[in-house]
């Protein structure tokens, strides 16, 4: 078996643990925020954060170890692209709102029978390949992407504090501890919260994130490709280390699709993670019994999760990532986007979500 069929393959696997455990525990993040705005109920919010908590400790670890280097990712480039963190992040967050969530959620969904989340993937996919390098990509390109933000050392908060004269090592172990404790300790503090299908989840989606990127960025490390003689992450359609994100693949995975008989298309570890999650979410709900079929039951809602995946496409490709893409893997870099991002998400879907429940209610 080659080196990148075993990448292929753990990028399979880590996926369908994220949609096992996802359909197992509901984890959902505009679930989370939707049963804070309309109950006060931070169960989900605290298992997304124990996600959150667990992928920078455990990544840290790997980093610790010597096993990754993540200083190569997407999220720790020298270049922060503020104004596209917070405009794609706010669309992202409304547009998950209108689509019953983001785009993981969707393969969740569409892996226990909804049809709707179909649509959403089909809508989200086409408008991400289009943001990418199609109609949106000059908007992005020329107008969002130009207001930047330059950090020789990187945009991470390791790198900042290092700036003080902090050893880069002990400025990581610091910076993780802090962000990855202090997230852990939010979570479990609250009793109600400490349940097995909450640690469960919240656990479990974390450590996924982690082993996709041991998967990526170690196993999946080349020094030299005898095909360029320099160094190369193998299956990454963007040949840097990567982790779970589900935006961009899904255009790859319709460009794919569509261009099958082109060779020079390949499966990446972003396909395979997304189908990944269709298959642990099926066979989760199949064994529980709640696999079913599901429609859209009007025009009104045909229409939200059109705009909601168009949102979605466009904001996650120009935020560079989702609420797991930077939620969650983005965030366990440590990556100053990320946190930029998640806040724009958040900010975005409260909106959507407080709106939709006075317009809900007034009607």
């Amino acid at each position: 078996m080659s080196q990148t069929t075993v990448v292929l393959g753990l990028g399979f696997a880590c996926g369908a643990a994220f949609g096992a455990l996802s359909q197992r525990t509901r984890f959902c993040t505009m679930g989370a925020l939707a049963d804070l705005v309309a109950m006060g109920d931070s169960n989900r919010l605290r298992m997304w954060l124990l996600a959150m908590a667990t992928a920078v400790i455990g990544t840290f670890l790997l980093q610790a170890g010597g096993l990754v280097d993540l200083s190569k990712s997407l999220y720790r480039s020298a270049s922060l692209p503020w104004l596209s963190h917070l405009v794609g992040g706010s669309a992202f967050g409304i547009g998950m709102v209108l689509a019953s969530g983001c785009g993981a959620r969707s393969l969740v969904r569409l892996g226990a029978g909804n049809l709707k989340a179909a649509v959403v993937f089909l809508t989200l996919g086409l408008s991400a390949a289009m943001t990418l390098r199609g109609l949106l990509a000059p908007l992005r390109v020329g107008w969002l992407d130009t207001a930047v933000l330059h950090f020789p050392a990187g945009q991470h908060l390791p790198a900042l504090l290092a700036e003080f004269g902090l050893d880069p090592a002990a400025s990581l172990a610091i910076c993780s501890l802090i962000v990855g404790g202090g997230l852990a300790a939010y979570s479990l503090a609250e009793r109600d919260f400490r349940r097995r299908d909450h640690l469960l989840g919240g656990i479990g989606i974390g450590l996924t994130v982690v082993a996709a990127w041991w998967a990526s960025a170690h196993l999946g490390y080349v020094p030299e490709d005898p095909e360029t003689l320099q160094e190369a992450y193998l299956a990454t359609q963007s040949g840097r280390p990567e982790s779970l994100s589900f935006v961009a693949p899904f255009a790859h995975t319709l460009d794919l699709l569509m261009l099958w008989s082109d060779t020079s298309r390949k499966l990446s570890f972003g396909i395979a993670a997304c189908a990944g999650v269709v298959s642990g979410a099926a066979a989760m709900a199949l064994a529980e019994g709640s696999f079913r079929w599901e429609g859209f039951v009007g025009t009104a809602d045909t229409g939200r999760h059109l705009i909601g995946g168009l949102l979605m496409g466009f904001g996650g490709v120009t935020a560079l990532g989702c609420t797991i893409g930077q939620g969650i893997s983005g965030i366990s870099t440590l990556a100053l986007g990320s946190f930029l991002t998640l806040a724009a998400i958040a900010a975005g879907a409260l909106v959507a979500l407080k709106l939709e429940y006075r317009f809900s209610g007034a009607a």
